[in-house]
């Protein structure tokens, strides 16, 4: 079991920055990949940035120069920075860990943080 407490949600106007934060703990040693997704009112959760074990990472196209997705193993933290936001980047911020246990997949996810862009 792993669990996942996100922090650092909150308003930020448009071309500020935020950072998020995703604190891990439980068997995390079982973790292969972490990420962050996110959920507009009305529509589905998408991802938004993602991160392997071994540090490789993956962004959305609609975030890409703007996000950074990174992980402090030490901490057993992963991070969002969020720089120039965009009203767009409205949305529940979920963090997620992908993990492998007797060679089945399992999936687990924090509480969600609300990020509202806004002047």
């Amino acid at each position: 079991q792993v669990q996942l407490v996100e922090s650092g949600g909150g308003l930020v106007q448009p071309g500020g920055s935020l950072r998020l934060s995703c604190a891990a703990s439980g068997s995390i040693f079982s973790i292969y990949a972490m990420g962050w997704y996110r959920q507009a009112p009305g529509k589905q959760r998408e991802l938004v940035a993602a991160i392997t074990s071994g540090g490789s990472t993956n962004y959305a196209d609609s975030v890409k120069g703007r996000f950074t997705i990174s992980r402090d193993n030490a901490k057993n933290t992963m991070y969002l920075q969020m720089n120039s936001p965009k009203p767009e980047d409205t949305a529940v911020y979920y963090c997620n860990a992908e993990t492998v246990d007797g060679g089945w997949d399992f999936a687990y996810w924090g509480q969600g943080t609300q990020v509202t862009v806004s002047s």
